[in-house]
């Protein structure tokens, strides 16, 4: 590792120089949600930078160590440099693994819902694998999972769940999970003991903080008051109480006539209009999380990202990298770090 390259500390070092002196400006906090972008990329590069750092004072402390015991022939401190140059070892691995995850989403929580596909019970009872499997892997690195919806086969397993799994780069390392995952197995429910193939599909996506705030200006709302009508057409009320609002860019239209009062129809009818806004805001939100999970495949043969196979052998084989591993219980118990390094060095996440 250098500080020039890809990785430029005294280029970084200069960004966050510029970032204080925007932070320093008057009127940055005007804009909430600009000033809280500013300092989460600000804090982004400072924790890099000072990740780097803190590795090459180690590195330092390590060379220091081994130069004073060539120069006193002391092989007493060989013990302690093998660990310590170990555990360098690990820690640059980790930060590298860490530096590859820079996407837009990287660092949020993770929402992953899993559908089992065609198999049936077979594929059920797989897409419950999966999840356990996913359990297992967010528990080992200490991240929280919660399963938040669940719909149980009718026989076996699950038709499919959606769960939240929040840590430190919990989006950036599970995106790469996206896609079909296939099975080959005896069937545990054929009694013929039949090899069967199971189809399941695994969906990330980023937790985006709750950030619309429903804004309606009065130059975008025409506001129309008239008497309100009972059976027949008949007036209710001899004063003109009742309330239609159009909201101009959209061209929704708001009535509310249920109240003797104008005031609390009005209040009534802009409370409508916010939450029907608002349904559109969560719309268009919901179509931008679909672009940011990829194109949707058919859960079935030929569009798998990853085959299990624990009969006729066991191996798993991620067909993006080509990569196999023959340690099928210990990928099924959460070990699914190589997978994820391989699809993140692989550059597919950029």
């Amino acid at each position: 590792m250098t500080s020039g390259g890809i990785f430029d500390v005294p280029q970084l070092e200069a960004r966050l120089a510029e970032f204080d002196a925007r932070m320093a400006e008057p009127g940055f906090w005007n804009d909430q949600r600009m000033a809280q972008a500013v300092v989460r990329k600000r804090n982004d590069i400072a924790r890099l930078t000072g990740r780097w750092r803190e590795l090459a004072d180690r590195l330092a402390d390590l060379r220091l160590l081994w130069e004073m015991a060539v120069e006193e022939a002391d092989d007493s401190v060989e013990d302690e440099l093998r660990k310590g140059v170990a555990d360098l070892d690990a820690a640059l691995h980790a930060f590298e693994i860490e530096r590859l995850l820079s996407g837009e989403h990287d660092q949020k929580n993770a929402i992953m819902s899993i559908h089992s596909g065609a198999g049936g019970t077979e594929s059920q009872d797989w897409a419950q694998m999966l999840m356990r499997m996913y359990l297992r892997w967010a528990e080992a690195r200490g991240f929280k999972a919660e399963v938040v919806d669940l719909l149980p086969g009718e026989e076996a397993g699950i038709k499919s769940c959606t769960m939240t799994i929040s840590g430190p780069y919990a989006c950036g390392y599970l995106r790469g999970e996206t896609g079909v995952h296939r099975l080959v197995r005896i069937s545990p429910f054929d009694a013929a003991r039949r090899r069967h193939t199971s189809f399941a599909s695994v969906l990330v996506i980023p937790e985006i903080e709750e950030e619309i705030e429903v804004v309606i200006r009065d130059d975008e709302i025409r506001v129309d008051v008239f008497r309100s009508s009972g059976p027949g057409g008949q007036g209710v009320n001899t004063a003109d109480s009742a309330v239609r609002i159009t909201h101009l860019p959209t061209g929704i239209v708001i009535s509310c006539q249920n109240e003797r009062s104008q005031l609390r129809n009005r209040e009534t009818a802009m409370r409508i209009l916010r939450s029907r806004l608002y349904q559109i805001y969560e719309k268009k939100r919901e179509e931008e999380l679909e672009e940011l999970a990829g194109e949707k495949k058919e859960i079935a043969f030929g569009s798998q990202i990853r085959s299990y196979t624990f009969h006729p052998y066991q191996l798993i084989k991620d067909h993006r990298a080509n990569l196999e591993v023959g340690n099928v219980q210990a990928v099924m118990d959460g070990g699914l770090d190589v997978f994820i390094e391989s699809y993140l060095r692989s550059g597919k996440s950029a």
